[in-house]
C-alpha cells in the first residue's frame, strides 16, 4: 500500500479498511489505550505497591530479629543473673555509711604500716552522690622512701574495699626522702533511703 493509498483512507469508515491499515490502527488505539491507564491509573498503583513492598521487607526484618531474640531468649536471661551476681559482688566491695570511718582508719594505718608520715590527711567536707554509691575524696600528703610509697599504694590497691589514688604527684623531701601527694578515693553504696532521694529529683523533672 502506498501513500495515496493512504491518503484516500475514510476515516468514518474504518471498518472498510484494508487488513494492514486496519491492524495499525488498532495497534495505535491499543497502545494509547495502555498509555493513558499506566499514566492516569497504574502509575500510583505501582507507586503503592513499591511502599507495600518497602513495609513487607521492613516487617519481615523486625519479625527475624524479634524471632532471634525470642530464640535467645534463656541465653539472654542467664547472662542478665551473671551481671546481677558480678553486680552484686562489686556491690560488696563498697562499705556502708557506718563502716567508711572504719575504711578511713584503715588507709591511714596502711601507711603508718611502711612507715611513712602523714603530713596531711584530709577527707572531702561532702561526698560526691552517684545513683547507686557516693564517692569521698581523701586528699593526702605522705613522706617516706621510693619503696616504702609503692608498697603503701599496693596495699591500698589491694584492700578488701574499694580504694583509688589518683592524682598522685612525687617530689623530693629536704631529708631526701620523697613526698607524695594525692586523692584517696572511697567509695560506699546507699542505703534504701538515699537511692530513693536520688530518683526524686529525676522524677520531679519528668513531671
Amino acid at each position: 500500500m502506498n501513500l495515496d493509498e493512504l491518503k484516500s483512507l475514510n476515516i468514518k469508515d474504518i471498518g472498510g479498511w484494508p487488513v494492514l491499515p486496519k491492524m495499525a490502527a488498532l495497534a495505535a488505539l491499543l497502545i494509547a489505550v495502555v498509555f493513558a491507564a499506566y499514566w492516569f491509573d497504574w502509575s500510583g498503583e505501582l507507586e503503592q505497591l513499591e511502599t507495600v513492598r518497602q513495609e513487607e521487607s521492613g516487617l519481615r526484618e523486625t519479625f527475624l530479629s524479634k524471632k532471634k531474640k525470642a530464640i535467645n531468649l534463656d541465653t539472654y536471661r542467664q547472662q542478665l543473673k551473671e551481671i546481677d551476681q558480678s553486680f552484686g559482688a562489686l556491690l560488696k566491695q563498697l562499705p556502708n555509711k557506718s563502716e567508711m570511718d572504719a575504711l578511713l582508719v584503715d588507709i591511714n594505718q596502711a601507711g603508718l604500716g611502711r612507715g611513712l608520715e602523714f603530713e596531711l590527711f584530709k577527707p572531702a567536707a561532702s561526698e560526691v552522690m552517684s545513683e547507686f554509691y557516693a564517692q569521698l575524696p581523701v586528699t593526702i600528703k605522705v613522706t617516706g622512701e621510693y619503696h616504702d610509697l609503692g608498697n603503701f599504694a599496693s596495699d591500698i590497691s589491694q584492700m578488701p574495699r574499694i580504694v583509688t589514688l589518683n592524682e598522685i604527684k612525687i617530689t623530693a623531701a629536704k631529708d631526701g626522702r620523697l613526698t607524695m601527694d594525692g586523692v584517696a578515693k572511697t567509695y560506699r553504696y546507699l542505703d534504701e533511703e538515699e537511692v530513693n532521694a536520688q530518683k526524686k529529683p529525676a522524677g520531679g523533672a519528668k513531671k
